[in-house]
Order: C-alpha cells, then structure tokens, then sequence
C-alpha cells in the first residue's frame, strides 16, 4: 500500500480554459480501499491553496495532505504532506517539499526549480540514512505532481471530442514521467456538498507500472467554472480503490 499516495497524486496540449486557481480554496475527500471486495473508507485527503507572499512576489500555495483515519492507523498509518508554491497564473511551480510517512516509511523530499525551469536541485533524506543533494535537468514544460493536478483543471474540456487525449510531463523521485489525458464524456456523478453535478469523465495513463489497466484509472472533473474533481477511481497492482468529494469550499 505504500504507493497509494502516488497513485492518488496521478490521477490528479490542446486548449486552456479560463479556469482560475482561486485562493482559499479547500477540498476534502474521503479515500476508499478495495479489501476482501469491500470499499472500505481508510482515510482523508485534503487539498488547500493560499497566498503567500514575498519580498519579490506573490505565489499560491498548494498543499495535498493524506491521513489514514485513526482506526486504521495500527493497521497502516499515513501522514503525508505534499507542497508546491507556484505562480498563480501559469501554475509554473518554483517550490515543491515532500513528506511522508507510510506504514514506518519515512522520506523527506525538497525540489527547488531554478528560474528557467529546466534544472531542479533535490534535497533528500529517508528514514536511518544521509541526506543526499543532486542536480539534474528537466524539460522546461516539466511541474511537480501536485502542481499539475491543478494544471489539469485548467484543461478546457468542452472543446474535446470522446477519445480526444493530451499530455504531459510531471517529475516524481528525480524521474520525469509522461502522463496521458483521454477525454470520454460526461456523467453526472454525486460531489459532495455541490450536490449531483455534470462532470467530463478523463482517464489517465502513464509509462509506469504502477498504475494498471486501460481506462481503469479515472477522474470525474465538474464541468462548471470551478472544475473540481468530484471522483477519482484508481487501479494498481496490489488493488483498486477511489477518492470521493466529501465537501468543497473558497470555490
């Protein structure tokens, strides 16, 4: 179960919507696991953003935040935090801090993008062990996994034929993985306290293993102004499992 995080991480170029990234916003899911062919609710994720402000400008903070449910804990405990401050308008990530801790694992992770994006310089330290420093470049398209959850709500889906797909780049554990959006219509899904909404339905791949199936890794994404993921269905080698939104606010 240790990459569940990651996998929830992924499910969240051919036109842009005017979808802005609004500060104050915050999300909260519920995180449900396949076990014994139940679906069981394990944990809760939350997603906030907020402005923070510098000397030289302005960025929004994007934070993604995943706690197994105390019940759950001496069964397999998560406390995860993932950060990125980006420009709020092009969502180009300049800052992105990683910490963990799954069933004993423990890493600390710190990326910071240099001003032409095409290098990054990691700080790393995992549980018992040194920490590490390296550089190494990336293209200049290239954001960090929480970043590009949000890049995806930017995606104009409207203007997208069934079938249609785009892509991306995102960068995780010093690697760059490519990421594939298929567009494939729109249902009408429950989103928490937004009540039923019209979503456009997207499936997500990439050149990973960690991710199982074709078209077994979805997300439903509300097809209004605010573009909030409503639902996200994941399927990875140990089992499937979803993310539902339990209430959403800031808006």
């Amino acid at each position: 179960m240790k990459k569940i995080s990651l996998i929830i991480c992924f499910i969240f170029t051919v036109g842009y919507g005017f979808t802005q990234i609004k500060s104050n916003e915050r999300l909260v899911y519920a995180a449900s696991y396949n076990m014994s062919g139940m679906m069981t609710q394990l944990a809760q994720v939350t997603m906030t953003t907020e402005t923070i402000k510098t000397s030289r400008k302005a960025f929004l903070h994007l934070s993604w935040e995943a706690a197994t449910f105390s019940k759950w804990d001496s069964f397999f405990k998560i406390r995860d935090l993932y950060e990125s401050y980006v420009d709020p308008q092009s969502l180009k990530p300049s800052l992105y801090k990683r910490n963990i801790f799954e069933g004993g694992y423990v890493k600390a992770e710190k990326y910071i993008f240099s001003p032409n994006g095409r290098s990054i310089t990691s700080t790393t330290k995992k549980k018992n062990k040194p920490e590490t420093k390296k550089t190494f470049a990336i293209g200049g398209a290239t954001q960090d996994i929480i970043s590009m959850i949000y890049k995806l709500r930017t995606i104009n889906f409207s203007q997208f034929k069934p079938g249609q797909s785009t892509s991306f780049i995102i960068v995780f554990d010093e690697k760059e993985y490519p990421v594939y959006v298929k567009y494939m219509g729109v249902e009408t899904v429950s989103a928490g306290n937004l009540g039923k909404k019209q979503c456009f339905k997207v499936s997500i791949a990439a050149k990973t293993d960690k991710l199982r199936g074709k078209d077994k890794n979805l997300i439903w994404i509300t097809a209004d102004e605010s573009k909030v993921p409503a639902l996200i269905r994941f399927s990875i080698p140990v089992g499937t499992g979803q993310l539902t939104l339990s209430s959403a606010s800031g808006i």
